[in-house]
């Protein structure tokens, strides 16, 4: 793996990890379906990945690349990323040992076990769960997993926009959630500014939008409906200098603007979406990024990882 990630490398990691991961579909529809305007609307419905979300790129991105020791892998996770892990764990036949906070939530927390992954829940948030993780990497000899701060993790995630690019390549802007920012980091890297990407975070877990004002990563809060996939302590270092060239901008948006969001996409489209895989959406509908007279926006959708939700 280089030193950092560009186009070149995403394609390279592409290739390795196609055989295990799916191309996940897009819908083409419209603004008006949700009583915005009529602007086009593509959202690429990532949740239809293995494991429920686009995390399963980069996990096989580390597995397949890295080559995990004897003693197999290990990662700390809010919860998708941890299924993700323990998914492509089970795949390859490696061992695999996961740690979660309490803030994870019981679905994600059942989809882990169900891959057979030893899981180990400890901590209120993500932070503490890593520190675990590293804790265990340290005595086991087990590679860790970084659910984002690793550039294979960033890489995987890339592989996102490589099929969007193929499947909608006319789109002016891209809308992606941000929790601690590989996908935003991917997606920084293949579009490289040739597609105008904007990121979205919860107001109770501004991680990149502090990190943009501060001009380097620093603690941000980690309060949100979203907490338990988008509120770690702080984005990524090594996706900053990615999202500093590449992110035209941060929007915070409301837990309930999110939940909203949630409920407008069951309505319309029979979409079933965690709270944090429908924050970029949320965007849209609340009106905290409003596109200009003709722009053609595209919105990540991703994270099954839910019980059913009643409306």
């Amino acid at each position: 793996m280089s030193a950092s990630v560009d186009r070149r490398e995403i394609e390279r990691v592409h290739a390795a990890i196609a055989p295990y991961i799916r191309v996940t579909p897009i819908v083409q529809t419209s603004g008006a379906d949700f009583g915005l305007p009529p602007f086009a609307l593509t959202l690429k419905l990532e949740q239809l990945q293995h494991a429920g979300s686009f995390k399963t790129r980069g996990a096989f991105a580390n597995l397949l690349l890295r080559h995990p020791p004897a003693a197999g892998v290990v990662a700390a996770s809010g919860g998708n990323h941890g299924a993700a892990v323990a998914y492509a764990a089970m795949r390859l036949d490696t061992p695999a040992r996961i740690f979660v906070p309490t803030v994870s939530s019981p679905a994600k927390i059942a989809r882990i076990r169900s891959y057979g992954a030893e899981l180990t829940v400890t901590g209120e948030r993500y932070a503490e769960a890593l520190a675990a993780s590293v804790e265990w990497a340290e005595t086991s000899g087990a590679l860790q997993v970084h659910a984002f701060d690793q550039m294979e993790t960033i890489a995987g995630q890339g592989t996102l926009g490589l099929e969007l690019s193929k499947q909608a390549p006319e789109l002016d802007t891209v809308l992606v959630a941000v929790g601690g920012g590989g996908l935003v980091g991917g997606l920084a890297a293949w579009y490289a500014s040739a597609t105008r990407i904007i990121a979205v975070e919860p107001e109770g877990a501004p991680t990149l939008a502090a990190a943009m004002q501060a001009g380097q990563p620093v603690d941000a809060p980690a309060g949100s409906v979203a907490a338990d996939s988008l509120a770690p302590r702080q984005v990524g270092q090594l996706m900053f200098p990615l999202a500093q060239a590449h992110v035209e901008r941060v929007v915070l948006v409301t837990d309930a603007a999110i939940l909203a969001a949630q409920k407008a996409l069951w309505e319309a489209l029979r979409i079933v979406v965690e709270p944090g895989g429908c924050a970029a959406f949320s965007a849209l509908l609340s009106g905290a990024y409003q596109p200009a007279a003709g722009e053609r926006i595209g919105v990540v959708v991703s994270g099954a990882n839910t019980t059913a939700v009643h409306f």
